[in-house]
């Protein structure tokens, strides 16, 4: 799962997002509203980062404490003395009991990331869409630039065709 992750990970970064792409190929200006997405994205980026990670870190606690409750659990049998094996047993019981209430707590507080990273997720891409807006507004600019390199390319293949069947009309004379 791991590898996958990790693969998952590597091959996100190998993709930029249309409005990187966009901005590749098109000059677009570093506007308040881009320096404000780019600053955002990179801490929303960061936050789910740090909520995985807390995730992936309750998700361990969960694996070991098992672990630990089920050896536990088997070595009860191997008691001589019936009375350190109660004694054993119940405090395998109150431990699990506070485990429990400890886990609860850490998965409530783990739940109530998930709204607060879509809030900050849908205002990332409120700007991000409002940015794309703009970019698009920007193609004017660019358009009006490729039409004039256009119209002088034109204006120049047009001349050198003139030169050029000026030049073989005088030789076919």
């Amino acid at each position: 799962m791991e590898g996958a992750r990790d693969a998952q990970s590597e091959a996100q970064k190998q993709f930029k997002s249309a409005l990187e792409q966009f901005g590749a190929v098109v000059k677009v200006e570093n506007t308040d509203l881009r320096k404000a997405y780019e600053k955002l994205n990179a801490e929303y980026e960061d936050s789910e980062q740090a909520a995985k990670k807390v995730s992936d870190r309750i998700d361990k606690v969960e694996s070991v404490a098992d672990a630990l409750f089920e050896e536990w659990e088997e070595e009860l049998k191997l008691y001589k003395s019936a009375e350190l094996r109660r004694s054993s047993q119940k405090k395998l019981q109150k431990t699990k009991t506070r485990y429990r209430k400890m886990l609860d707590s850490m998965h409530r507080a783990e739940k109530s990331m998930t709204p607060v990273l879509r809030t900050f997720r849908d205002n990332v891409l409120f700007l991000k869409h409002n940015l794309n807006a703009q970019a698009i507004g920007s193609l004017r600019t660019e358009f009006s630039t490729l039409k004039g390199k256009i119209d002088g390319l034109i204006k120049n293949m047009n001349e050198a065709i003139q030169t050029s069947n000026k030049f073989i009309a005088d030789i076919k004379q």
